[in-house]
């Protein structure tokens, strides 16, 4: 229970600023627009941690790699305090390469709970046009290589399930890479 409580916490806490973090790089790769409400949360929420890496690690394209490292050091200090936590410092060599699989963990889970959202949305007929636009500009580019091989059954479009399909079975591969990353150090 002292282990849990704590663990819980900062899965909560580096789960909502790490994934912030990475629906702003991802943001930015896609080029969404930032003056919407959800636009303004993730840049007031992530600002602290990424213009101070952005004045040493530079963009590369369209891609922010300040918000990506930041995210990975907001994974990286979790496992951090949780081994710290339970005395297990013995396989702190591993800590990078557990916290790089941990964040594309982060990342998987976070474009699933954006492909649950665009499906939802899609089924309700009031939905905000704004949300509904912006959420389909991020889920798109996920549905679209999908949408070439699944056809509509009876005007469904089954594309945003078969990415979720493909995106739990990478969870579940990432989840055995974790395990096989942190014994790497015994």
């Amino acid at each position: 229970m002292l282990y849990q409580i704590p663990s819980f916490l900062l899965d909560v806490i580096v789960g909502l600023l790490g994934g912030a973090c990475l629906l702003r790089l991802y943001m930015q790769y896609h080029r969404v627009p930032f003056g919407n409400p959800l636009g303004r949360f993730v840049f007031a929420i992530t600002d602290w941690i990424v213009l101070p890496l952005r004045r040493i690690v530079p963009s590369v394209k369209r891609w922010d790699l300040a918000s990506a490292i930041a995210a990975w050091l907001l994974v990286l200090a979790k496992f951090l305090l949780l081994w710290l936590l339970i005395g297990n410092l013995g396989r702190i060599a591993t800590l990078p390469l557990v916290s790089l699989v941990g964040l594309l963990q982060l990342a998987v889970s976070g474009l699933t709970a954006l492909l649950v959202v665009y499906a939802v949305l899609s089924w309700i007929p009031g939905a905000s046009p704004m949300l509904l636009d912006l959420i389909s500009r991020l889920a798109e580019p996920l549905v679209r290589p999908f949408r070439r091989f699944i056809p509509l059954i009876g005007g469904v479009d089954l594309s945003p399930l078969a990415a979720i399909v493909v995106l739990q079975v990478i969870a579940i591969v990432l989840g055995n890479l974790l395990v096989l990353a942190y014994q790497l150090g015994a």
